[in-house]
């Protein structure tokens, strides 16, 4: 397929997506509901545009696409600040499955979390938000034990996606899975769990975004299905493919936000004309608009990197699009704030919906100065940081 035709499918999904999200997204709504999401808007987001299976491989029931195509959904989706699962179960929970289990499994899995039928969590990160190659879960003995934190759609979710180590750090055993290629003890075990048994407690972790649900998940003597190992280089590219959508939907957050920013500049009025005529606030406006089209720039490169085969790039410039993104679309909400004065503080306006989805987004995967010491560290020679930016 060629790069015009794909980005036609790409303008095809978007304006789909759009023009669903107008017909029946109420973000207000969304954060009341039971599952911090609109089920109806959800279901139609997957029967209708296929949002839910679109990085699952046809044969599964999924549409093939790669993670551009994820990207584009995802950058509607910021725009209008709607919540879905889609990050935490059709990129990281999927990407986990396909990397790690095998056909057996993901025949099993796949189909119905590709149609939407089922919500799936990737438990991962502890407590420190540290969404390293050593996840704080352990299996002892075919059962597991630990806490995690910041699980996307966590307390909600119908299947959890469990990574953990055994007691002696070696995860490289029998699963489900067909890959037995090296990796010894460097490897993490990816286990399916019953959401419902027991020994799990879930919890909404009550983020700062609350467009965005986290939740802490702790198990105790909790049976896990062995799908199969990730090793640290697999691990790395799911966390790069997950930074790349989350760039798209930061870069379309802070799109919309600077667009309703513009909006308001040039209805407001003082001293008899619309305050975007004076320069001040014209000088903010074109910085805004400049850092906005830095973040398009770093976005687009880490789509078409986590699109391809090369691990090293995908990572290096996944990294990059967290730390560019992260930062513009923080300032370009707290102009939005600041340039819409008194009502931007009152809970009925949208623009502290837009600063807290930037800020939460900023600390998502880790904090952006993480990436920033990991990729100078590269860049310089000092070593490969493995946490964020090795290929190998």
């Amino acid at each position: 397929m060629s790069p015009d035709e794909r980005a036609a499918i790409r303008a095809e999904l978007a304006e789909a997506v759009r023009g669903l999200l107008a017909k029946h997204a109420d973000v207000r709504a969304a954060m009341a509901a039971p599952r911090g999401y609109e089920e109806e808007v959800w279901s139609l987001l997957c029967r209708q545009v296929g949002v839910a299976g679109l990085a699952v491989p046809e044969r599964y029931g999924g549409a093939g696409a790669r993670v551009a195509e994820v990207g584009a959904v995802a950058h509607e989706l910021g725009r209008a600040l709607t919540p879905t699962p889609l990050l935490g179960s059709a990129v990281l929970a999927v990407g986990a499955i396909i990397r790690a289990a095998g056909e057996d499994a993901c025949a099993r899995l796949l189909p119905d979390i590709a149609a939407g039928a089922r919500v799936a969590a990737l438990v991962w990160s502890g407590v420190d938000g540290d969404w390293s190659c050593a996840p704080p879960m352990r299996d002892r003995g075919g059962t597991l034990d630990g806490a995690a934190s910041y699980v996307l759609d966590g307390d909600t979710a119908d299947v959890l996606i469990v990574l953990a180590t055994d007691d002696d750090g070696d995860s490289d055993d029998n699963s489900d899975s067909d890959d037995d290629s090296g990796g010894g003890d460097a490897r993490v075990g990816v286990y399916e769990v019953d959401a419902r048994h027991d020994g799990v407690e879930r919890a909404d972790a009550g983020a700062l975004d609350p467009t965005r649900r986290l939740a802490a998940v702790r198990m105790r003597g909790v049976p896990g299905r062995r799908l199969g190992t990730l090793t640290p280089q697999a691990l790395r590219r799911l966390r790069a493919d997950a930074l790349a959508v989350l760039a798209a939907e930061q870069t379309g957050a802070a799109e919309r936000a600077l667009e309703r920013t513009v909006e308001y500049a040039l209805q407001r009025h003082q001293f008899g004309r619309p305050i975007g005529g004076f320069q001040a606030v014209g000088h903010r406006l074109a910085d805004a608009y400049v850092r906005l089209e830095t973040a398009r720039s770093a976005c687009h490169a880490a789509l078409e990197s986590a699109s391809g085969p090369d691990d090293e790039a995908a990572c290096i410039d996944a990294a990059v699009a967290k730390v560019v993104c992260s930062e513009n679309s923080t300032h370009i909400a707290a102009e939005m704030i600041q340039l819409h004065g008194g009502i931007a503080i009152t809970w009925e306006h949208d623009a502290h919906l837009y600063f807290k989805r930037a800020h939460g987004s900023a600390a998502l995967f880790g904090p952006p100065q993480r990436y920033i010491d990991a990729l100078t560290a590269y860049r310089l020679g000092d070593g490969v940081d493995e946490w964020c930016v090795s290929g190998g």
